[in-house]
């Protein structure tokens, strides 16, 4: 018996393989399959299962395409109604795999349809279970996301939660692995721990949520406390799970198209297409197409992607480094975005040498900084890092203007003077830096290495300047 955990770091999701005596099973594939497929040739199996654990809403599962290339049913678990032939299965039945097998754990509370796949050994014997976003480690799945969807609220949700969890996973033993489908990262949960894997014996130990003495309304108040509004895209994933979308192979062959700079301003005027920038930080800086967008490839591009981009149906055209073409459409396709329309051929070199109008960006150091601090007329600082960042520690008198919150906060921009924006490294500020600059807000500075960097600047003590928060 072999487990394969294929954990992707910039969704902090883990998909799987399960082999035994040849025959594998995929739980909750990413949107490209082409890998699996190849993994399991490779081995020289045949994938016969494809579990879901649920209608995912932070990504596009690859369930469809998954069963279309290799034939394979799509197990789901009960009362998932999906508009797409598959295998809706009941509590506790049990599905064969070579010398292994899979019992089906229906664990409502993070959506009606959760299950937990429990893997038992040919033995018989208990040895894994891939709890989705019912079990995370350290954290459970926030139950507030399908509320509308069978009219209950959180609160109910979460108590459906506690009990699916004292009754179907806890009196499992402890030397069971738990697999979750997300780790630290993912907006699915709020705690969640950066190890990948563990016992649940050592969850029981360490996971609030778990605690043996905790009544149902503890566990309610402590699950649905601190939760953030989700983003914007959730419904939309969860719609195309459901219902279905068009093939991976479809989006790439359109996402695909290289476009002149004249055909790529054409593109983006004639279908109001959005001019998404991916890639790095220092290069979107020094000379941009005027209005883009930057998120770049090389942070949490997917998340931020969603939380900035309200509608999954946005046209697309991408400006990408040299050979990051795929990487960018494909990547834009695991959180529903599947419009991209081409992008820019020859990339930002051919739309400067076509005489094409460049932004950039003005950068500061923290030195820098630091010195303009010092002068008795201080600039207007605004933090864009979590309210929980600024809340640990903050630059005295910086302005807490969360990314993801950003448009809310525009009235208090000023409209002449100059303004300098931070985050915690420089990647969020220059999110933040290209959709202001879009807005029209072209009096802006962003500090290079944000407040890590001012941290570290030692012209000025830091005491004068960092203002942990009191209570």
């Amino acid at each position: 018996m072999k487990i394969e955990q294929i954990y992707t770091g910039c969704l902090a999701q883990g998909a799987y393989l399960v082999e035994s005596d040849g025959e594998v099973a995929i739980i909750d594939p990413l949107r490209e399959v082409e890998p699996y497929i190849e993994k399991v040739q490779k081995m020289g199996g045949k994938i016969k299962y494809i579990l879901e654990t649920h209608f995912h809403a932070d990504f596009v599962s690859g369930h469809l395409t998954l069963a279309e290339k290799t034939g394979a049913p799509i197990i789901y678990g009960p009362t998932a109604e999906p508009s797409f032939e598959s295998h809706v299965a009941k509590h506790g039945e049990i599905l064969p795999l070579g010398k292994a097998s899979i019992k089906v754990l229906h664990t409502p509370g993070h959506t009606m349809e959760s299950t937990t796949y429990l893997l038992r050994a040919e033995s018989g014997k208990d040895h894994a279970i891939f709890s989705g976003d019912t079990l995370f480690l350290g954290d459970v799945g926030r139950p507030d996301l399908a509320q509308k969807a069978v009219h209950m609220t959180q609160e109910e949700l979460a108590g459906l939660l506690y009990d699916s969890l004292r009754e179907q996973i806890m009196p499992l033993d402890n030397d069971v692995i738990v697999y979750p489908a997300h780790g630290a990262g993912s907006a699915c949960g709020k705690n969640m721990m950066k190890e990948t894997v563990d016992t649940l014996g050592n969850q029981k130990k360490v996971n609030y949520a778990l605690r043996a003495d905790m009544t149902k309304e503890e566990f309610v108040k402590e699950v649905t406390e601190g939760l953030m509004p989700p983003p914007a895209y959730f419904p939309d994933n969860v719609k195309m799970n459901k219902e279905g979308y068009a093939s991976i192979d479809q989006v790439l062959s359109d996402g695909l198209r290289p476009l002149p700079p004249d055909a790529f301003e054409l593109t983006v005027e004639a279908q109001d297409a959005l001019v998404l920038d991916v890639r790095t930080r220092e290069e979107f800086a020094k000379g941009f197409v005027p209005r883009s967008i930057f998120i770049g490839l090389d942070g949490d591009f997917a998340p931020w992607v969603g939380a900035m981009i309200k509608d999954t149906l946005t046209p697309i055209v991408l400006v990408t480094a040299e050979g990051q073409e795929e990487e960018a459409v494909t990547r834009l396709a695991r959180v529903g975005f599947d419009h991209t329309m081409g992008y820019l051929e020859g990339g930002i070199a051919a739309w400067k040498a076509a005489g094409k109008e460049i932004d950039h960006v003005n950068i500061i150091s923290s030195g820098e900084l630091a010195s303009k601090l010092a002068a008795s007329k201080k600039p207007k600082l605004f933090d864009v890092r979590k309210v929980s960042e600024y809340g640990s520690e903050h630059i005295l008198d910086a302005e807490n203007m969360p990314l993801s919150t950003i448009n809310d906060h525009l009235s208090n921009l000023p409209e002449d003077d100059d303004f300098y924006l931070h985050c915690a490294s420089g990647y969020r500020s220059m999110i933040a830096s290209s959709v202001l600059k879009s807005r029209g807000y072209h009096n802006l500075h962003d500090v290079e290495g944000g407040f890590d960097a001012v941290k570290e600047e030692e012209k000025i003590p830091l005491s004068e300047y960092i203002c942990p928060t009191t209570v």
